[in-house]
């Protein structure tokens, strides 16, 4: 399995472990340990089956909480006005969180690549505009964070995180 597939295993299985986080409460360590040792390798229907790069898989699912401020404060300043990261979706909010960690940390990533792989994580569990709406705001935290990759100048203002 080439490096591709089991970091994009890993980002699914990082999303599916953020999400049972934050329904349970569960720690990070606690759950990056239970899926490596009962999950991975043993659920095809999940596609968690075969290569994931475990090392990447806890990176985010650690990495996530560490920075969880940051991460918010920079999705939340890519939304409308009149949403808060709160009102979305648990499963959107563990697919926004996981891109925006890698968008913060992974800088040998290309942010479009993290805004694809994250996109095709939303249409793994959304069938409706949910893909879109991930598109639209990993685009603009994107270009917040990272805007030399997309030929302008950093910003100035509040969404520089």
């Amino acid at each position: 399995m080439n490096d591709r597939a089991t970091r994009s295993g890993a980002r699914l299985a990082a999303v599916q472990a953020l999400y049972q986080m934050e329904l349970t409460g569960q720690g990070a360590d606690e759950a990056v340990f239970e899926f490596v040792e009962h999950r991975f390798g043993r659920e095809p229907e999940t596609g968690m089956a075969g290569g994931i790069d475990e090392d990447f898989f806890a990176r985010l699912v650690r990495g996530v909480p560490e920075h969880q401020v940051e991460v918010d404060d920079g999705i939340a300043k890519v939304l409308s006005a009149d949403w808060r990261l709160s009102r979305i979706d648990s499963i959107l909010r563990a697919i926004l969180r996981a891109a925006a960690f890698e968008l913060i940390s992974a800088k040998d990533v290309p942010a479009k690549a993290v805004i694809d792989v994250y996109v095709d994580v939303a249409h793994a569990f959304f069938t409706g505009d949910e893909p879109s709406f991930v598109n639209a705001a990993l685009d603009r935290l994107a270009r917040a964070k990272r805007a030399p990759e997309f030929g302008e100048v950093p910003p100035d203002d509040e969404l520089q995180f």
